[in-house]
């Protein structure tokens, strides 16, 4: 699978409370597909199918703090086999297993990058830990 196009078509981080207590704070991260459709190009020159993935990323700070929501769409090149399984499949709304943990892995990369960014911006606790030197 080789990733042909990325973009964020919703970007929103909303920040509701200007003070919270930290040690009741709950930070949810959720991605969500909406939709799977082949699209048609003549831009690759293989026999490769190209996948159209719509997706929500969103990050929830609980209870009722702030909310990082992110939309997109992401563009795949796939082998035709692997292709007509992920579409016969997403007419149930499933995936195969493999290509599943290969598309929230991409989506997840690249949102996690953007919603640490945008966190930063809004001065919110980040919803993963970054790496820190320790005195020892």
């Amino acid at each position: 699978m080789r990733i042909v196009g990325f973009n964020f078509t919703k970007i929103s981080v909303e920040k509701l409370k200007e003070s919270f207590d930290v040690s009741k704070l709950k930070i949810k991260t959720s991605i969500d597909v909406s939709e799977i459709k082949e699209v048609k190009t003549d831009l690759l020159k293989t026999k490769d199918k190209v996948i159209g993935i719509e997706f929500t990323f969103v990050v929830n700070y609980e209870p009722k703090i702030a909310k990082v929501d992110l939309k997109g769409k992401l563009f795949v090149s796939i082998e035709p086999k692997l292709a007509k399984e992920v579409l016969q499949k997403w007419k149930n709304k499933k995936m195969p297993d493999d290509f599943r943990y290969l598309l929230f892995n991409i989506i997840l990369k690249k949102s996690t990058l953007k919603a640490l960014y945008l966190e930063e911006e809004l001065n919110l606790p980040l919803h993963m830990p970054i790496p820190s030197f320790k005195k020892k």
